[in-house]
């Protein structure tokens, strides 16, 4: 019995050890040894142990695979502890984590998907594995607090490197749907300013309010290099106060000029506009602020007639802009402005998604495409 597949991609024959989907209970080392059996560490390259569940024993035995390997790029190991005890999950997590912390050839780590009760067997590998470019952790109802010694951990490692004099190598950080909000937002923001080099993150449905939204602009506006930014279901103007605040907006317009990069921007449902304004973030877009944006999303902001006016007349200046989606928001009076805006984005090849109904036209096309 063995997890292992050989796949083609290019011309180069890559080894798998593969136990993704197939809904195993693996307790102890009888469990799971079976799937290691006759696979040979040294020459795997990525591992996928998703949608199974590991007890202790199991996560140790399993530790022992991990410390042979010698160039392992990825490791997957997203949920990997559902119905597990809460005393049985940091112990397999840190049998894990320490097995890849010295592992120079890991590009991606994916813990997403797992209900971590305690985060702490994560802050070794994060101080320490400085060569990983991929951080995974969606849906791990991580909450402020292990936000913070998350944040904190990967702070410390971009600290480690630069007293080495040596460049980060983090690139990525998906961290979506773990309620981190404002009380550890300024943590991250410290975090990724000091690394500098991201160029894709990712922290949509995380409560995360005016005070964090700009704490996050003024740390991402030290990454250059940034290409994709996806911050949909966060705050950037308080519905709780007499007077809005547009700290949010403002700090957001002040950064968009420090990412030269940015291919794809996600602020949908982040309430852009309190009042019907014209966000001051759509103005600096559509005066070029980005000139490769390709995709916006702006689903669900109280956008109103004047902002479409806006992206109907500034986007000739986005000239790489491809899709653009405002579903959900005032938009039963703009059509003809609309049909002006997606007439521009059809002539360059590109879409205007602003009903269901586009949408739903775009996912058949995607269909469509990946049938072919």
């Amino acid at each position: 019995m063995s997890g292992s597949v050989l796949s083609l991609e290019g011309k180069a024959l890559k080894s798998v050890l593969s136990l993704e989907g197939k809904a195993l209970k693996l307790n102890t080392r009888a469990d799971i040894e079976p799937w290691l059996a006759n696979v040979d560490p040294t020459k795997i390259e990525e591992i996928h142990f998703r949608d199974n569940t590991l007890g202790v024993d199991a996560s140790l035995a399993l530790a022992e695979f991990l410390e042979k390997t010698t160039i392992l790029k990825i490791a997957d190991f997203a949920d990997i502890f559902t119905g597990r005890l809460i005393s049985e999950i940091p112990l397999a997590l840190t049998a894990i984590c320490d097995a890849l912390k010295d592992k120079t050839s890991l590009v991606e780590l994916n813990l997403s998907d797992n209900a971590f009760r305690s985060v702490e067997p994560m802050v070794p590998f994060l101080t320490h594995n400085r060569t990983f470019q991929v951080l995974k952790l969606n849906n791990c109802g991580l909450g402020p607090a292990a936000g913070v010694v998350l944040a904190t951990a990967l702070l410390e490692s971009a600290k480690l490197s630069k007293a080495e004099g040596k460049t980060s190598s983090l690139r990525t950080v998906i961290c979506e749907r773990n309620c981190l909000e404002d009380d550890s937002a300024s943590a991250w923001a410290d975090a990724f300013a000091a690394h500098g080099t991201l160029q894709e993150v990712r922290m949509a449905d995380n409560k995360i309010g005016v005070d964090g939204i700009t704490a996050l602009a003024r740390g991402l506006s030290q990454c250059p290099q940034l290409q994709h930014i996806d911050l949909q279901d966060n705050m950037f103007t308080s519905p709780f106060t007499a007077d809005t605040d547009l700290s949010g907006i403002q700090a957001w317009t002040e950064a968009l000029k420090s990412w030269p990069e940015l291919t794809t921007l996600n602020l949908s449902d982040c309430r852009l506009s309190a009042d019907g304004e014209v966000p001051t973030i759509i103005t600096a877009l559509v005066a070029g602020s980005n000139p490769k944006l390709h995709t916006l999303q702006l689903q669900n902001n109280d956008l109103m007639t004047e902002t479409f006016l806006a992206l109907a007349s500034g986007v000739s200046k986005m000239s790489n802009l491809m899709l653009l989606e405002v579903q959900w928001n005032n938009t039963e009076d703009d059509y003809e402005i609309l049909e002006t805006l997606a007439l521009h984005l059809k002539q360059r090849g590109g879409k205007l998604i602003a009903t269901d109904d586009d949408a739903d036209e775009e996912d058949a096309e995607d269909a469509d495409d990946a049938e072919v």
